[in-house]
């Protein structure tokens, strides 16, 4: 299970609450849209970060203290130097790969198409309308949810399957070819009643009562 970070002072309790809301990685190299979009994400009630370079925000990032825990997103300028929006797009999907949305005047539309297509959330065409940004920036936040959901469930069914016993994994394995016990007895050469045992110990340990709710957990684990 992934580490959160515990707020201490007073500051760091305002802050976690606004991640709860969401957290928004603001990177741009002109200082004027920095200054008119971090005062606006945060009357929304948003957590924003700032930075005039990826590099800046990826040094940053790898020192920082842990996150927080909420939902969050990248919205970066397409055109920047150094690394550029769509580098570091690939390196977000290599760190997680978390929501993005890029921006840019009209000079950015081939980038566009290619961040859109490698998965970007939307790309904005500066001059944008705020409630259009704001839109945008809350379908970010429900895919991070979302996704941060799913990477929770993974890990749980994860943790639950590591508990199985050798024998146990057997027998599950052979309940979701659709074998019946009596079948699984034979095939492993054990007793009927020995088959049961593991199952029931086997389903308690994931946590499930029907066969359908035992496929959807496996289907979440990540054998090796």
């Amino acid at each position: 299970m992934s580490r959160t970070r515990v707020p201490v002072t007073l500051e760091e309790h305002k802050m976690a609450l606004s991640c709860l809301r969401g957290r928004i990685v603001l990177i741009d190299d002109y200082p004027e849209i920095l200054s008119a979009l971090v005062p606006l994400f945060e009357m929304e009630g948003y957590y924003c970060e700032s930075y005039l370079s990826a590099e800046s925000y990826l040094d940053y990032d790898a020192e920082r203290p842990l996150p927080f825990p909420g939902p969050w997103c990248v919205l970066s300028d397409v055109k920047l130097p150094g690394i550029d929006g769509l580098e570091l797009q690939r390196v977000l999907i290599e760190k997680g790969n978390p929501p993005l949305i890029l921006m840019s005047g009209n000079s950015g539309a081939l980038e566009a198409v290619e961040g859109l297509r490698k998965g970007a959330i939307d790309f904005l065409i500066k001059p944008f309308d705020a409630d259009d940004l704001l839109s945008v920036i809350s379908d970010a936040m429900i895919k991070s949810c979302q996704t941060q959901q799913e990477a929770r469930e993974v890990s749980n069914a994860n943790e639950r399957y590591a508990l199985l016993t050798t024998r146990e994994a057997e027998i599950i394995d052979r309940v979701l070819l659709g074998k019946i016990n009596r079948e699984i007895a034979e095939e492993l050469d054990i007793a009927l009643r020995t088959v049961k045992l593991h199952r029931q110990h086997a389903f308690e340990k994931l946590g499930v009562v029907k066969v359908v709710e035992l496929v959807k957990v496996i289907s979440l684990v990540k054998k090796d």
